[in-house]
């Protein structure tokens, strides 16, 4: 049975930092392309950071250099580490796994989508 417990979310001034995590069961993150995206009221889904399964990263445009994501496969946990918060990073936060539309264009992730697994969502809050 596929279990995702995701965690981590909440409010923070602008500057601050917050971790996501998401742990599973029933399938390991490190077989799949897993990731995080993100859905804001009246935006569009937006892919903010991705791994694969050789490890390979790549992150949003919007936080790169800021956004962490990591995965630990011992404990078959996906991790997204925030700093430098920002307002327009206000949204509701999933991570995901099982990827199939994943494009990358100059190092840059521009689409993270069509995801098997994915979690609850946690909301993120950032208050300037």
């Amino acid at each position: 049975q596929v279990q995702v417990v995701e965690s981590g979310g909440g409010s923070v001034q602008a500057g601050g930092s917050l971790t996501l995590s998401c742990v599973a069961s029933g399938y390991k993150y490190s077989s799949y392309c897993a990731g995080w995206f993100r859905q804001a009221p009246g935006k569009e889904r937006e892919g903010v950071a991705r791994i694969d399964t050789d490890g390979s990263i790549s992150y949003a445009d919007s936080v790169k250099g800021r956004f962490t994501i990591s995965r630990d496969d011992d404990k078959n946990t996906l991790t997204l580490q925030m700093n430098n918060l920002k307002s327009d990073d206000t949204a509701m936060y999933f991570c995901a796994a099982g990827c199939r539309r994943v494009d990358v264009v100059d190092g840059v992730l521009t689409r993270l989508d069509e995801c098997d697994y994915s979690g609850q969502g946690t909301q993120i809050s950032v208050s300037s």
